[in-house]
């Protein structure tokens, strides 16, 4: 693994994996921890989408992945879901 690179370790992994969608029709989705952890990098670092790291995958997965998401509202379900306490 490169340097500087953002990765979701075991802990927060198991804290987001529950909220993500499942069941959804269409082709299989790349990696989703790879994925979000592409998005949080990217959003840490202000880069342009097309500046990402190899490693997170393509750059249009990841930015795919962060617009459709934003505009459905997942980001907020997930955000607030690992706000509550407990």
């Amino acid at each position: 693994m490169r340097a500087g690179l953002f990765w979701l370790n075991d802990r927060q992994w198991a804290r987001i994996e529950p909220h993500l969608p499942r069941g959804l029709t269409g082709p299989d989705r790349d990696d989703d921890r790879r994925i979000v952890s592409g998005i949080i990098h990217m959003l840490q670092s202000g880069a342009r989408w097309r500046d990402c790291p190899r490693e997170y995958g393509p750059y249009t997965t990841i930015y795919n992945r962060f617009n459709r998401w934003a505009k459905r509202g997942r980001w907020c379900a997930i955000f607030e879901a690992l706000a509550k306490p407990g």
